[in-house]
């Protein structure tokens, strides 16, 4: 590697430049160069250019220092931001998982009441039942009881009716009765007289 001329960098003004504005400049001056007549070829100026790539060279290691040292910084800084990332996520799932037990809490909770729900709803279905049931015998049993009564009732009333009730008087008998003044009620009760 050639070291440029201390004179030649100054007369170029490229102190201060980046390696980058430097090569840049080498490549306008091969492409300004002038043809040479009937070739491809250019001409220019060695000293111009050797100085020009010369002093990007010199540079370069300052820059690529740099150059990794903002790729390193840049690596640290992106993988802490993975790992702050990473610690929200966890984060996150964990809210989402707390969450999500709630929800199975509240769901189980409800699912018990309904069930429990359920259960009274039947059991007072059931209770309803036996209770009509056992009021529907008690009546029957008391039907039974009461139509029992209204033929003793009847049977007694027609004994009485027929005790009650006056045979045929023989006529002398009627003549009697008729001479007495007297007369007999045909029936026993009032109910019994129509």
């Amino acid at each position: 590697m050639t070291e440029p001329d201390d004179g030649l960098s100054d007369e170029y003004g490229l102190d201060g430049l980046a390696a980058e504005t430097l090569v840049g400049r080498a490549l306008d001056v091969v492409h300004a160069a002038k043809a040479m007549p009937l070739s491809a070829s250019v001409l220019i100026s060695r000293d111009e250019v050797v100085t020009l790539l010369s002093s990007a060279l010199e540079r370069m290691p300052d820059e690529l220092r740099q150059a990794r040292w903002l790729l390193k910084e840049r690596d640290e800084f992106l993988a802490e931001q993975a790992r702050e990332a990473e610690a929200l996520m966890d984060e996150v799932r964990a809210q989402a998982e707390r969450m999500v037990s709630r929800t199975d809490i509240v769901r189980q909770a409800n699912k018990v009441a309904q069930r429990i729900l359920d259960d009274a709803n039947e059991e007072s279905r059931r209770m309803r039942h036996e209770t009509e049931d056992y009021c529907d015998q008690r009546l029957a049993g008391m039907e039974i009881v009461l139509d029992r009564i209204m033929r003793t009732v009847r049977s007694g009333r027609q004994k009485l009716q027929a005790i009650s009730t006056p045979r045929a008087p023989a006529p002398a008998e009627a003549q009697m009765a008729g001479a007495d003044g007297e007369q007999e009620e045909s029936g026993f009760f009032d109910q019994d007289t129509t």
